[in-house]
Parts: structure tokens; C-alpha cells; sequence
């Protein structure tokens, strides 16, 4: 038995704060009170005055991995140990993975195969989202057993032909995954807009990434949020918007968060803090995502749904490439490398644009990062909170810190950060998973094949503020 005291620090969860001690025994919590007395005297302790005490964060949204057939050119910079070094130094201790199905692999499958890389090679710990493509009886037969197996997710991408072709599939499958206590992850984009939008663009000379937010406009999240949110009214099934950007699709939401329909929204930070002009730049191909940068009102907006609660979760969305993939002169709107590297310094930046200038209180901040995420995806209260018996993923903050962002700082092998050169205050100095010390001071210090695959329970509902 090993034992670890956190003393001095101030406890913040989503309900509230507290000065206390911690006695962490192995990888729990076992108890929170002040001035407690150490059992033995190997008894480890941490002095956390003048620090915050925050619940590890929580990422459901990051790209981590692919099957073999993905050529290089579009394959992700980051794996499971790497991306777990950027998360354990930004505050995060747990990550949510897209996993992508093999070639004729089921959703089981695809779990399996990904269980075994985590376990020999992340830091951090994971849970598994598993992408539905072309849904079969088989696919369907599967889902009640990815409950039985510790996972309350799947995905599906709504922006690919494969869905237009297999839409009654697709409903039968949410449908499967609520009757099983899951939530359905869902990528609202309107493939039908967004061929045709860039076919015009192609013919009339409008190729060049520069364009890139005209090529999917607005009304391709729109029409495709709504059809979402008709599908969870239809058959009461519960889902999860990832990335949304627009103010538009954010009402359509709230409106059905108003019904009482179970429709969750996930923010990102490309989406809070930079609009469309971005691609205007002589770099500007560095920032296309999926979907694009939007308007100065849609920042706005997002911003007002992440304080009064209609956006429940923050992600990264974490699905880094190298600069000179971003930067191939060969892409263009129909030849896309879409994503960034956010992860070490997603919390960071939320804190310093959101605690410290006075838009949300640090309890807000967890509820978003943590606390939230855990219920959505069955993993509360053994994480995203602090309390006993949770387990110990704590992360000591230092509030005061300011620190440059570097390129050579980041743990990514992206190779850099598009925040380079910014300065953001409020930083983690000690990362701790699982009872644990991961990260002190700028240094991974924990190996890799100690993360672990969490089993999961069905979803449960969050705050609505």
C-alpha cells in the first residue's frame, strides 16, 4: 500500500471550494479533511499552499490513432504515448479517442485492437469511441455488447456519402445505443451542401484554401445539427454535438435543451478564440478544421453558451499534423489535412480567457473539463470529481503563473503550436493520475504502458444552468 498527502491547497469541484488535505492510498481517495496525520512513515506528502487543486481534466475529443490503410500523408502526428505527455502537462488526465474501424472490423473489434495499444503505450488514462461506418445487422447486433464491455459511445460522421446512402442504418444504431444506456457522438456537417458548395467554388476559381470558410458555409452545421436534434426528438435518444461552431446550430440546440431533450454540445477552443479571417494569412491553411472558423458574432455567441450552460463540454478535438503537412501547397477546399494539436495547452489558454478574465468561475471551468464529461460518458464519480473513493487524478495549478507558449515546449510531434509566442497565465505544476506523479515542473516523469482503458457506466445527465 502506498499512501500520498496533498496538504494546504484549496479543493475546487463543480459544487464549490474547500481548504483541505488529501490522503490518497494507491490510486484512490480515501479521505479529504484538514490536518491530516500520516499513517507510516514512508507516507509521501506534497505541499500544495498557494496552489489550486483542480479534478484532472478530462478531453473526450482527440485523434490519437489510425488503421494501417491511412496513407502517411494524412496520418496524425501524435500516438497514444505522445499525445498523452501533451495531455498530463496541460492539466489533462484522462482523453476520449476516435477510434477508427480496420477494414471489415466491428465496433468490438475496433475496441479490442485499441485496448492493446493504449495499454502498451499511453500515460494518460483513455476511454474509446468507437466510429460507426456503414452500419450492418451486424453493427447493430454489436452495440448492446459494447455497454456489456465498458463503453457508452459510439460515433458517427454525418458529413460523408456513406451516411446519405445508410441514413435508416445510422438512426437504427442510435437507436440501439440509447435503448443501451449510451450517448451517440455526432459530427453535424451536411455532405450534400458541401459537395455542391465546392463544385460551384471549383468551377468559378474559388479552389484555394483562402476560401475555405465558404466551402462549408454555415447552413451545412445548420441543416445538419437540426436533422441531429429531429433524430434524439424521434426516438428519444440521447446525443452528443461535437465541434459545433456556429451561433446558428447553438440555437437549434438550446431550443431543444429547452424542450428537455437530451442534446449535449461540445465547444472547442479554435472555435472561441479566432474567426474565418485566419485564412486570409500567408499561414492561414495551418487553421482549417472541420468545421471552418466562423463570423466575430459566432465567437460571441459560443461564448455566451459556454457561460450560461447550453455548451456542457470544452475539447480539443486534438488531431495534430506536422507543418509541412498543413502547409502542402497541393491541398485546397476539396483536399483537406484538417486539425490541430491543442492539447497541452487547451486548460491553460480556458483559464486565462475564461477564469481569469472574469467570464466563468474556476468552478465552471471544472464542470466543463472534467466534471461534465465524466457523467456524459459514464465515468462519474471515479473521475471529474474530487472525493472519496474517486480516483486520484488531481492536477495542482499554479494561478499566478505566466508562461510564454513555445514551439519547443510542446509535448506534441506536431512540432509546434499555432499559439506560439502567446502569453497565458495559469499553469499546472504537478500532474498526478491515478495517485500518481506524471508530470512536475515541465517533465513527464511516469512511463509509458501505465495508462489504463476506464470501463464505463451508462450516461447520466449534467447541471443545466
Amino acid at each position: 500500500m502506498s499512501e500520498l498527502i496533498i496538504r494546504n491547497g484549496l479543493i475546487i469541484t463543480e459544487i464549490g471550494r474547500i481548504n483541505a488535505d488529501i490522503r490518497i492510498v494507491d490510486e484512490k481517495i480515501s479521505e479529504i479533511a484538514e490536518n491530516l496525520e500520516a499513517s507510516s512513515e514512508t507516507t509521501q506528502e506534497i505541499n500544495a499552499e498557494s496552489l489550486v487543486i483542480l479534478p484532472g481534466g478530462i478531453d473526450p475529443h482527440v485523434h490519437l490513432s489510425l488503421p494501417d490503410y491511412v496513407s502517411e500523408e494524412f496520418r496524425w502526428s501524435d500516438d497514444f504515448e505522445s499525445g498523452s505527455k501533451a495531455a498530463l502537462a496541460g492539466g489533462i488526465t484522462t482523453l476520449g479517442c476516435i477510434s477508427v474501424p480496420d477494414k471489415e472490423e466491428t465496433p468490438l473489434g475496433t475496441i479490442e485492437r485499441e485496448t492493446k495499444s493504449i495499454n502498451e503505450n499511453a500515460i494518460a488514462d483513455f476511454i474509446i469511441h468507437p466510429v460507426i461506418f456503414t452500419p450492418t445487422d451486424e453493427t447493430i447486433h454489436e452495440i448492446p455488447k459494447l455497454m456489456e464491455e465498458g463503453c457508452n459511445t459510439i460515433k458517427i460522421f454525418m458529413v460523408t456519402d456513406d451516411y446519405d446512402t445508410n441514413e435508416e442504418m445510422y438512426i437504427k444504431a442510435i437507436q440501439s445505443a440509447k435503448d443501451n444506456g449510451m450517448i451517440s457522438m455526432i459530427h453535424c456537417e451536411d455532405n450534400e451542401i458541401i459537395k455542391a458548395t465546392c463544385k460551384k467554388m471549383t468551377e468559378d476559381g474559388k479552389e484555394s484554401l483562402r476560401y475555405y470558410a465558404d466551402s462549408r458555409p454555415v447552413e451545412s452545421e445548420t441543416v445538419a445539427t437540426q436533422k441531429a436534434v429531429n433524430i434524439a426528438k424521434s426516438i428519444e435518444a440521447p446525443i452528443y454535438v461535437v465541434h459545433l461552431s456556429s451561433e446558428g446550430a447553438l440555437k437549434i440546440c438550446e431550443k431543444a435543451q429547452n424542450q428537455k431533450l437530451p442534446v449535449f454540445v461540445e465547444g472547442r477552443p479554435l472555435f472561441l478564440y479566432f474567426t474565418r479571417e485566419k485564412y486570409l494569412e500567408p499561414e492561414g491553411a495551418m487553421f482549417v478544421c472541420q468545421p471552418p472558423l466562423r463570423e466575430k458574432s459566432d465567437v460571441e455567441a459560443l461564448w455566451e453558451g459556454v457561460k450560461k450552460g447550453s455548451i456542457n463540454t470544452i475539447a480539443t478535438d486534438h488531431a495534430p499534423h506536422t507543418r509541412e503537412q498543413k502547409l502542402n501547397p497541393e491541398l485546397n477546399i476539396n483536399k483537406l489535412v484538417p486539425g490541430l494539436n491543442e492539447l497541452q495547452v487547451m486548460l491553460p489558454m480556458l483559464y486565462t480567457k475564461g477564469v481569469f478574465s472574469g467570464e466563468i468561475t474556476l468552478e465552471r471551468f471544472v464542470e466543463l473539463t472534467s466534471t461534465n464529461v465524466a457523467k456524459l460518458f459514464g465515468l462519474y464519480p471515479r473521475k471529474g470529481t474530487i472525493q472519496v473513493d474517486s480516483d486520484a487524478d488531481l492536477v495542482l495549478w499554479d494561478l499566478e503563473e505566466e508562461r510564454v507558449i513555445r514551439d519547443e515546449d510542446m509535448f506534441s510531434q506536431a512540432g509546434f503550436s499555432i499559439y506560439d509566442g502567446e502569453s497565458y497565465r495559469g499553469w499546472p505544476k504537478i500532474t498526478i493520475r491515478r495517485g500518481q506523479v506524471v508530470y512536475e515542473d515541465g517533465k513527464i516523469i511516469a512511463k509509458a504502458g501505465t495508462g489504463q482503458v476506464v470501463p464505463r457506466k451508462p450516461t447520466q445527465k449534467v447541471i443545466s444552468h
